[in-house]
């Protein structure tokens, strides 16, 4: 299988023998894929190792088959995104939720022109942890696992502002006397259902609350993310 001009973001990289890269790469219409970039840190390298950074938008040829096809041409698309401090912390974090809550091979152009846009807002944004958890829930909603945000589960009954729910994973928001978890007010819900940036108390609940959503999606497993970063996911 040969694929030419595809547009791609590197979401990780690492060391493979001496010259080499394993990439792990988000295709517009190959979604999630590895890569073998041979050669690349050598010095005399046809590709050079420099262009395949995180958060630039490339142009990449591959041919092979299997798990891993060989990476056979690279180049940039537009000027490449330099984060630094959080931002950078805050776009490690999303690519490592990409890798984690992906499938391979599994195509979502939508979500990989989110992610584009995602990548511009982090350049603007006043609110980090409102980029990213706006981000999370777009995510979440394109892989299948779209958030019910504005009605009591199973009694359909519509969110309150001023009422204490507990989200429960792949059900809904639940009264908070009848479930036991993460608190959040429906203000917090409402505010990520219409896009209307939350108080600061409710966009740390929002935080807590789509970590778990998120942690259950990876059968509890958490993110090395989660231990890492700082105050840029913590709301």
């Amino acid at each position: 299988m040969r694929v030419e001009n595809q547009p791609a973001y590197i979401l990780h990289a690492r060391p493979w023998r001496e010259t080499s890269l394993l990439l792990e790469v988000f295709s517009r219409e190959h979604g999630r894929i590895g890569l073998l970039a041979r050669g690349v840190r050598a010095q005399r390298a046809r590709i050079m190792r420099a262009m395949l950074e995180p958060f630039q938008l490339l142009s990449l040829d591959w041919a092979g088959i299997g798990e891993l096809p060989n990476l056979r041409a690279a180049e940039v698309s537009g000027v490449a995104n330099r984060y630094s401090g959080d931002t950078l912390l805050s776009g490690l974090y999303v690519n490592e939720l990409l890798t984690r809550l992906t499938a391979r091979h599994d195509p979502h152009p939508e979500l990989f022109d989110r992610y584009a846009t995602l990548l511009d807002e982090f350049v603007a944004t006043s609110s980090l942890p409102w980029t990213l958890r706006r981000f999370e829930r777009d995510l979440l909603a394109e892989l299948g696992y779209g958030l019910l945000l504005d009605r009591v589960a199973e009694t359909g009954v519509p969110v309150s502002e001023d009422s204490e729910y507990v989200y429960v994973p792949e059900h809904g928001p639940v009264p908070a006397d009848l479930q036991s978890g993460v608190r959040v007010r429906g203000a917090a819900l409402l505010a990520l259902y219409e896009d209307t940036l939350p108080q600061p108390g409710d966009l740390a609940a929002l935080r807590r609350m789509l970590r778990a959503v998120i942690g259950a999606q990876l059968g509890g497993e958490g993110l090395r993310a989660w231990r890492v970063l700082g105050g840029a996911v913590r709301g």
